[in-house]
């Protein structure tokens, strides 16, 4: 079930990032009485912290910085998004991957636990189940992750529920694939850009000549790949939610997902409509290791967190996501 919070008091991790920005918002929105983000601002950007949270830019490994902050802030709750989370980039720099991921984690959560905070909620991802041989994917599945990053982001999971017995931390991860869309605040700004959407949005500004499509002869309905879409409002009301989660029949690990996926060819024949651009497309051969479909089953979300997507349209999250590339062409603090 899920507890009412109250006026929470939360630090947020990442919450200059393109997902951290829209939890902070909506952390806002729901009342929270005290929210502070830390960020290095290494993929972030300053200008997405909503006021009246505030940034403070430092590393989440810093433990006396940490330590302040909660203290200081008097906070209830964490909420952790700092990552890095290139699966290629993962794979070829390993180390980067469990410094930023497992070793700097570690860290904040020795930091938190010793400045009493007892509740803490994980951005994890479904990349924890490497490549599922069915669909939709269910929290019972095993866990067999394919690349560093999903194997971090597993390490780290395992770590919470060690902590959750050794030292009383509440915990809550949440599992998830592709967040999508904007809100008329904060939008996706990432570089390198690596997410479907926004280089099909891209694409169609002009700002790209083409779009690749990696395999078309998938066992698809049309021959690509078929993923998971999630608004990140609706991925960012999941991780408020997630504060009062309070489930006995089992870990509190939710997968959060759309429901039946869309393919690459879908996103980009939508994308056509809503732009009303030409969107040119350049065939690839398919990725190592890319599986037909990844769509995760929310089920279990919606009957613990009460939560259920309500921007799942596909149109809708590319709009929502168009919308802001036509404001904010260059990003945050661009001419």
């Amino acid at each position: 079930m899920v507890e009412p919070i109250g006026p929470a008091r939360v630090l947020v991790t990442g919450g200059a990032g393109y997902i951290g920005s829209v939890v902070v918002e909506e952390l806002l929105s729901g009342g929270a009485e005290h929210v502070v983000v830390l960020d290095d601002l290494s993929k972030g950007h300053a200008e997405a912290v909503v006021a009246p949270a505030r940034l403070e830019i430092g590393d989440i490994a810093d433990a006396s910085l940490v330590g302040r902050l909660c203290r200081e802030g008097e906070l209830d709750a964490v909420i952790h998004l700092a990552a890095s989370s290139l699966v290629g980039e993962s794979v070829q720099n390993p180390a980067k991957y469990y410094r930023d991921n497992v070793v700097k984690g570690i860290a904040l959560l020795d930091a938190v636990v010793a400045a009493g905070v007892r509740r803490f909620v994980f951005s994890s991802t479904a990349a924890v189940y490497g490549e599922p041989g069915g669909s939709p994917i269910t929290e019972s599945f095993e866990t067999v992750p394919t690349n560093t990053y999903g194997e971090t982001k597993l390490a780290f999971e395992k770590a919470l529920s060690w902590y959750q017995r050794a030292y009383g931390l509440e915990y809550t991860s949440l599992r998830y694939f592709n967040a999508a869309g904007a809100t008329a605040r904060n939008g996706e700004r990432h570089v390198p850009e690596t997410h479907l959407i926004p280089l099909v949005l891209a694409t169609a500004y002009g700002a790209l000549p083409h779009v690749t499509v990696f395999g078309d002869d998938y066992l698809t309905p049309d021959g690509t790949c078929v993923r998971d879409y999630i608004h990140v409002s609706d991925l960012a009301r999941a991780h408020v939610l997630a504060l009062g989660a309070r489930d006995a029949s089992g870990p509190n690990i939710f997968n959060l997902g759309c429901g039946g996926g869309f393919s690459v060819a879908q996103v980009i024949e939508v994308a056509r409509r809503i732009t009303g651009r030409t969107i040119r497309v350049k065939s690839g051969a398919r990725r190592p290791g890319d599986p037909p479909v990844l769509v995760a089953s929310s089920q279990r979300a919606q009957e613990v967190l009460s939560w259920k997507p309500q921007r799942q349209d596909l149109a809708t999250i590319i709009e929502d996501a168009w919308r802001r590339l036509l404001s904010h062409p260059f990003g945050y603090g661009g001419p």
